[in-house]
């Protein structure tokens, strides 16, 4: 059970992502499909074992009683992309990506979409159990359309984006030996922009460096290339959903690049997660956004967005979400063309960030702890923040949206369960780097209370 997570399935090849485990995970999946239609649509990422688990959930598909439109290797947001067409008079009513994102290269997993909604929470976990029971799949013949949809993708992004054409800034960019090489040179080509990539052909081995930009190390060799031929610099996860953007100043993170994107929106509805900064939030509202906190996590936030109508959504950690002009879930490429148009239309990046209050934010900091403990202690956190000690800061509000997010006088401190590994994630701001650092001990100290009165009982 321990590869149904809250977002998506993942887990290690052969030894937890198997031919049983999958072919009855597709079998199970078009139980739930069927009643919107017959056809899904498939694709996978870079990893060697993508195509075996391609073939392992097609056959559970098929027993199910679906049939499959074979993407191939493509980015993830191409998998979203497909539940909006139609090819050649089929429409899919679900899809289901293979990838690992930004996991090391034994990991692999599954993100579903039923009906242009993300498949998550109770419902993967419920899948999770309905499998567990199930007998091996009848062996039916194989039903599987092969579709280019990334053609498909990357024509749409570019008559979408004509207005790019022939941009003279210098666009550099790294792919992480992820699948987002396989749209984005294209892309810039048939645009004429002055661009220059690494690491642009995908290998599931990550031979340069692991596929994940929301860490600082990751960035080396990208920084370095903009620091000798680029003007802003790009950089994408493994399956391309996440991105980095780089300028010569800064390395702007989701939450900064929301505030950005705003510009150019008329009183947006805009979603951000707990782990955003403050400034966010206060800078849109201020500017006439509807600016709101929710849970992190990009089902999460695809859910609320059309709940709430919202424009935009974004995570610190690079997801972008926009249904302003675009379908509402998150794609990395779309969002460096939306980044690159913002420059097209005059917005310095570095003079807008310097114009925001300065904050003292840390890096997300994480905690070990085990699949087991992680809820019942932010449950213990909470039950201690009521009742805190007499030296701890001064408490102004306790958001409860995703673990617990305290707001003090001049700042914040968060801690929540993650939902993908045994941690909790911690993240401190304040207007003062003192008080920050005072926030973070304060709350490392309750978290270490915490563990100790659930191991005594």
């Amino acid at each position: 059970m321990s590869i149904y997570r809250e977002y998506d399935i993942r887990g290690i090849y052969e030894k937890e992502l198997n031919e049983e485990t999958i072919t009855r995970l597709g079998y199970a999946l078009a139980k739930e499909m069927k009643e919107y239609g017959e056809y899904v649509a498939v694709g996978y990422d870079a990893r060697s074992h993508s195509p075996i688990l391609f073939d392992y959930l097609t056959n559970g598909l098929n027993s199910g009683g679906m049939k499959v439109l074979g993407m191939g290797m493509v980015p993830t947001p191409v998998n979203y992309f497909c539940n909006y067409q139609s090819f050649e008079g089929i429409t899919p009513c679900a899809s289901v990506m293979i990838t690992g994102s930004h996991n090391p290269s034994e990991y692999n997993g599954f993100k579903i979409t039923i009906n242009k909604a993300p498949f998550f929470g109770e419902s993967i976990y419920a899948l999770g159990r309905t499998i567990e029971a199930l007998p091996f799949p009848p062996r039916v013949e194989r039903q599987v359309i092969e579709i280019d949809a990334l053609s498909r993708y990357k024509t749409f992004m570019v008559e979408s984006f004509g207005h790019l054409r022939g941009m003279k800034e210098r666009i550099v960019y790294d792919c992480g030996n992820g699948v987002a090489g396989l749209a984005i040179e294209d892309i810039f080509n048939a645009l004429d922009l002055k661009s220059k990539g690494m690491y642009v052909d995908p290998d599931g081995t990550f031979p340069n460096h692991h596929p994940d930009p929301s860490e600082e190390h990751n960035l080396e060799d990208i920084k370095k290339l903009l620091a000798g031929e680029g003007d802003i610099a790009f950089a994408y996860d493994g399956d391309a959903d996440r991105i980095a953007v780089l300028t010569p100043n800064n390395n702007i993170k989701g939450d900064m690049m929301a505030i950005l994107f705003a510009l150019k929106m008329k009183n947006p509805t805009i979603i951000g997660e707990v782990k955003c900064s403050q400034v966010m939030y206060d800078i849109l509202r201020e500017r006439g956004a509807t600016a709101v906190m929710y849970k992190t996590g990009h089902s999460n936030l695809k859910v609320k967005m059309k709940e709430l109508h919202a424009d935009l959504a974004c995570e610190v950690s690079g997801h972008v979400f926009f249904a302003d002009r675009y379908f509402g879930y998150d794609d990395a490429i779309y969002a460096t063309l939306r980044m690159l148009e913002l420059i097209q239309e005059g917005i310095d990046l570095d003079a807008e960030i310097a114009k925001l209050p300065q904050v003292f934010s840390t890096e997300e900091i994480k905690v070990k702890t085990t699949e087991q403990e992680k809820f019942p202690l932010i449950a213990k956190l909470k039950e201690l923040l009521h009742t805190p000690p007499a030296d701890f800061p001064v408490i102004r509000d306790i958001i409860e949206v995703d673990g617990v997010r305290v707001i003090f006088e001049k700042g914040w401190g968060l801690v929540r369960a993650s939902n993908t590994t045994p941690v909790l994630v911690t993240r401190f701001e304040s207007t003062e780097q003192a008080e920050a650092v005072r926030y973070e001990e304060a709350l490392n100290v309750l978290i270490l209370e915490a563990q100790h009165q659930l191991k005594v009982h």
